[in-house]
């Protein structure tokens, strides 16, 4: 059995490819939102992808299986919106273009994580079908399940860790860089 999985998020994940939106949107304020609402995202929570491996194992399946959600197509918008939902916080999203984004040198994936444009080499990242997986009984724990168990885990970790997540060490955006990005985008000519 090959199972394909993509992007792998939630609690206990240090990589901060997930955890940067939760964390980022709880603190509130001006929200930098990469690209068009519209454009897709997908993953799947370790935990579901967990369950249902095993549940493969044990049924003795076979083939080949993208393993990624959600069940139904998710949009960048509705991923940002569904986790704002989890925190108290009055974030507000303001939205650049990818080609925007790009000029400034921010990294779809990395800077932007989750995400990536629908455009260029990776046009189809986010496209792949998880139907064959969903027949053979993979199942998806709600985004805001999700959010906000990776939100309260990131509160678990060692200040060094949580202090990395907010300079964007590994994967998302220090706040310094947000502020002069938004900054940029705003004073563009239209």
């Amino acid at each position: 059995t090959i199972i394909r999985p993509g992007l792998i998020v939630g609690p206990l994940d240090p990589s901060d490819r997930f955890t940067y939106w939760p964390v980022r949107i709880d603190r509130g304020g001006e929200v930098m939102a990469p690209g068009n609402p519209t454009d897709r995202v997908q993953f799947i929570d370790a935990r579901d992808l967990a369950e249902w491996t095993i549940h493969m194992i044990e049924q003795r399946e076979a083939g080949v299986f993208n393993a990624l959600g959600p069940a139904a197509p998710l949009t960048v918008a509705e991923m940002l919106y569904g986790i704002k939902a989890v925190t108290t916080s009055g974030a507000q999203f303001t939205w650049v273009g990818a080609d925007f984004l790009e000029q400034q040198k921010i990294e779809a994936w990395k800077h932007m994580p989750v995400w990536v444009p629908p455009t260029g080499e990776l046009a189809g990242f986010h496209f792949r079908s998880n139907a064959r997986a969903v027949a053979k009984g993979l199942k998806f724990r709600p985004l805001a399940v999700t959010a906000l168990d990776t939100l309260e885990w990131n509160k678990t970790r060692t200040p060094e860790a949580q202090q990395g997540l907010a300079e964007g060490k590994l994967n998302g955006l220090a706040s310094a860089r947000e502020a002069e990005v938004l900054a940029a985008w705003k004073a563009r000519p239209r």
